[in-house]
Formats: C-alpha cells, sequence, structure tokens
C-alpha cells in the first residue's frame, strides 16, 4: 500500500489533530503568485481542507484534489460555506490536466507523495506562462530533552527504529529545492521559514501520531502498545510540554520556454 493513502483512514482525526498554516505564510504566497481576485488556484492533496480554507478565504476560485475519499468528505464538511471551492477525489497523477487553467499550484504537506517524473511536468503544463508552484509543509525540530529521550528509547523498544521525522525533508538541507532545480521547468527557488511553538497534552499529542503514516503502517496491536508508553511517558512529566516547530515554503515561478526560445533566436 502507498504510504499516502493510510491518511485516508485517519480523516477525522487529521482534521482535528494536524495544525493550521501560519497566516503569514499564506499571505507571502499570494503576494508572490501576484494573485487577483477570481485567479484560480490548483491544490494538490488537500487532505481535510486546511490550507485550503485559509485561500478560500481571500476569495480565489480553488480546485483541490485529494486520492482519499474519507479525506475530501471532511475537506467538503469544513470548506461548505465556500462557493469558491470545489473538491475532486483523484490522485495528482490520475487527475486529467487543464493546460494553463491556472495561476498558482499548491502543495501542502503533500507534494512528496506526487510521482516524481510528474510533480514539476504537469504543474508546469496547468500553470500559466508566469505562473507559481508553492509547496509548503511543517517540522517538528524540538521537544524538551528528558522527554526527548524518553520518546527514543519508546521507539527503540516498539520499532527498532529512530530517526528525523518524514517531515524533515521540508527542511533547507531536505530535496526540495533540488527538486525544482533539477526539473528545469521552475525559475530560482525561494524559501522561507515561519518557526512557531506548539503546546501539546498527551491526548492531543497522541492524536496527531495517529495522523502520521509510519504510526499507520504500524500494525494496530503495536501501535497500541507504542502510543501507551507515549502517554505515560507525557504523564511522567506534568501531562503537557511545548514542541517547536517550522514551517517551510519552497516558491518558484513556471520559466516559459517558447519566450526564452524566441528572444534567444
Amino acid at each position: 500500500m502507498e504510504q499516502r493513502f493510510p491518511f485516508n483512514q485517519a480523516a477525522s482525526v487529521s482534521k482535528a489533530a494536524r495544525p493550521n498554516y501560519p497566516e503569514t505564510l499564506i499571505d507571502d504566497v499570494v503576494s508572490y503568485a501576484g494573485l487577483k481576485p477570481n485567479d484560480a488556484i490548483l491544490e494538490v492533496g488537500c487532505g481535510t481542507g486546511q490550507a485550503t480554507k485559509s485561500f478560500a478565504a481571500r476569495g480565489y476560485s480553488i480546485l483541490a484534489i485529494d486520492p482519499g475519499s474519507e479525506m475530501v468528505r471532511a475537506a467538503r464538511k469544513s470548506l461548505a460555506k465556500f462557493a469558491n471551492v470545489k473538491l475532486i477525489e483523484t490522485t495528482f497523477e490520475g487527475w486529467p490536466p487543464e493546460r494553463g487553467a491556472f495561476r498558482l499550484v499548491i502543495a501542502a504537506q503533500s507534494w512528496h507523495w506526487v510521482a516524481p517524473e510528474m510533480r514539476f511536468a504537469k504543474a508546469a503544463e496547468v500553470l500559466w506562462p508566469d505562473g507559481s508552484l508553492a509547496v509548503f509543509g511543517h517540522v517538528p525540530v524540538g521537544l524538551p530533552a528528558p522527554l526527548l529521550e524518553q520518546f527514543k528509547q519508546i521507539y527503540l523498544r516498539h520499532t527498532s527504529h529512530w530517526g528525523p521525522p518524514p517531515e524533515a525533508g521540508y527542511l533547507p538541507n531536505g530535496p526540495f529545492k533540488g527538486w525544482f532545480d533539477a526539473s528545469g521547468l521552475f525559475g530560482p527557488v525561494e524559501h522561507e521559514s515561519y518557526p512557531w511553538k506548539w503546546h501539546h497534552t498527551a491526548s492531543s499529542y497522541v492524536k496527531l501520531l495517529r495522523t502520521r503514516s509510519y504510526h499507520r503502517m504500524l500494525a494496530p496491536a503495536k501501535l497500541e502498545e507504542l502510543l501507551e508508553e507515549i502517554t505515560k511517558a507525557i504523564d511522567s512529566h506534568g501531562g503537557a510540554f511545548d514542541a517547536d516547530y517550522e514551517t517551510h515554503l519552497y516558491m518558484a515561478r513556471r520559466l516559459d520556454r517558447d519566450r526564452v526560445l524566441r528572444t534567444l533566436n
């Protein structure tokens, strides 16, 4: 099973447990893309609509796609008041492209799930000649040291694995800028970082863990044992803690190859 599809099974939990995106990030994307009222946005992997609603509230026309039926159902519920949002249950790979139809393509915590050979080529195909692609995601970057050490021992006992979470790929030393550059379809990448703190209780943190793909892939009994120990560890440190997070944004404009060729000739 592809790891992106277990998210569908956690739609209701994801809607409640996952954080929103910083409004300053949304403002920066809008400014960079030069969006005007009623400009069209394509969202790849909308999930339950957490990023969608911030763009929808600004009045833009949004086509949001996601492969998970439960995710789309949850998004429809949370975005019901926005007549400017259309939701389609499909993968980006399987979606019939609308050539040159969008001023902006966005992907919140989802771009790494798209087939590498199609990511940038299809985004470039559906964008205006000067359209923009913006991908972004949250990264946990710091836990209280005593709790971090306890978590490490718990994961090693239950999974024999401890290391950076998959979200760490969104950090500047991850692959995103290189992916943009290697595509040859987009101009220079602009990167922004948004630090913030998230206050967790044992309950809220465990709910968040249930939405993560590498937990969803565990056998149910093993997952419950792991989460029970995580809960006990948090309770032993007062039942709550603050975690440091960063949201990383990568943006670039589509290259107009035809215009470049005309200039060279």
